[in-house]
């Protein structure tokens, strides 16, 4: 079975006798160099410093010619494997952070909602330069994530830089068991507000099962849906796919491209968008990565939704899980993928359609504004004062209230509503 992540290598034994390859890709070169590999290999088990195994050195030599290639591509031994599997079950132990290796530093995607890094206030964008006080640069991200594991219930200390922040940020974080439930969804002003953290296997179904139940509870008078995917670090490709068809009637949702001719892959929608039609405006931000930018891509490229908020991340490559027999699993980059209009978002990231900074609210004092009444000898009303209905905050929990962001989008979803005629208290 292979995984296909937006986040055939065979094992083979050193005998120092000619080497098997597979038929018709070698080259007296490619012999010259794995006879090389030999010669360190066997140089290094008879003359280091210290004892090493050779699984280790053997695992340590793959994984340094994965992560050569790319950011994205490593070994996983059986144990690491066996971790990510639980992970797109929606399940593992952990921090709560999605990381990548940038500039020789561990830079972290996004944390995970309500897990320990989130409230320990590791940010999207942050740099982790010390793990335990031990300086992360010179460590592969394979290390750096092997260390930041360990047993639930045991602290590691975090040494963190982060922009615009002169001094490190110095955290403690208590590892715990992650409970990832990707869908989180409410009403807010009469629109479904849908915050996707993840894609893993529960996602698509989570999410219409969440905009089902909210329009249900709006009785008729379901505004719109706002998709959140802020810090949304990505996940399984095939649930990308899933959750852009559940509001696309018809066309491309992505394609992937790989090396060869024939590995060109296209998915396309189904009729049917659970949300029938209604404004839909989607949420990204430089946490917004891989899995979530297919799904933000594909709703604007065919003008489904209005994105809005900064600048995603711009990971625009397909990893593939392929399981080793009894040795765990490479995670290898295999293709690109491409937008609807046929545009790569590698390095790139998606632009929204509104930019709208992150950007903290804060009320005004209304009693310091001058209005009519408090001016002197003013003329009275004709009508007694009716209690003030503020529309601005109407039908909005407190969260939406401190989130410019959503604030915003709720703002552009009535407007929209009121536009296409439909009617909103």
């Amino acid at each position: 079975m292979r995984y296909l992540v937006i986040g055939g290598l065979t094992a083979f034994v050193l005998t120092f006798s000619p080497l098997s390859v597979p038929a018709g890709a070698a080259s007296s070169e490619t012999y010259r160099q794995l006879n090389l590999f030999g010669d360190v290999f066997e140089r290094v088990r008879a003359d280091y410093v210290e004892k090493v195994s050779d699984k280790d050195l053997i695992e340590a030599a793959i994984n340094g010619m994965l992560t050569s290639l790319d950011p994205h591509s490593s070994y996983l031994n059986p144990e690491r494997f066996q971790d990510m599997q639980v992970q797109t079950k929606g399940e593992f132990g952990g921090l709560g952070i999605e990381v990548t290796m940038q500039n020789g530093l561990v830079r972290v995607v996004s944390p995970i909602d309500d897990t320990p890094a989130f409230r320990a206030g590791v940010k999207a964008g942050d740099y982790i330069t010390q793990l335990n006080g031990e300086p992360v640069l010179g460590m592969t991200l394979s290390q750096a994530v092997e260390k930041m594991r360990g047993p639930v219930g045991s602290d590691i200390a975090l040494t963190l830089r982060r922009e615009g922040t002169e001094k490190p940020i110095e955290v403690t974080i208590t590892r715990a068991v992650i409970q990832i439930h990707s869908v989180r969804a409410r009403a807010e002003d009469n629109a479904a507000y849908v915050r996707i953290t993840s894609f893993n296997e529960k996602t698509s179904r989570e999410t219409a099962a969440a905009v089902a139940r909210i329009a249900k509870g709006l009785n008729g008078e379901f505004s719109g849906v706002i998709l959140d995917l802020r810090n949304n670090p990505g996940g399984l490709l095939d649930q990308a796919v899933a959750v852009s068809d559940l509001f696309l009637d018809k066309g491309e949702i992505v394609s992937t491209r790989g090396r060869r001719a024939d590995s060109i892959q296209r998915f396309n929608a189904r009729a049917g968008d659970i949300a029938e039609g209604r404004p839909m405006i989607v949420l990204i931000n430089g946490g917004s990565a891989s899995a979530s930018e297919i799904v933000a891509g594909a709703l604007q490229d065919h003008r489904r939704a209005l994105l809005l908020g900064t600048k995603s991340f711009g990971k625009g490559s397909v990893q593939t899980i392929i399981p080793l027999a009894g040795h765990g699993a490479i995670r290898l980059t295999t293709a690109r993928y491409y937008t609807p209009s046929g545009h790569s978002i590698q390095a790139k990231g998606i632009e929204p359609d509104i930019v709208v900074p992150e950007a903290k609210v804060e009320p005004v004092d209304q009693k310091k504004r001058r209005t009519e009444a408090s001016l002197r000898n003013s003329l009275a009303g004709e009508d007694a004062p009716a209690a003030e209905k503020t529309s601005e905050t109407n039908g909005r929990t407190e969260k939406a209230r401190n989130d410019y962001q959503l604030t915003r989008a709720l703002d552009i979803i009535k407007g929209l509503a009121l536009f296409a005629g439909r009617t909103i208290n």
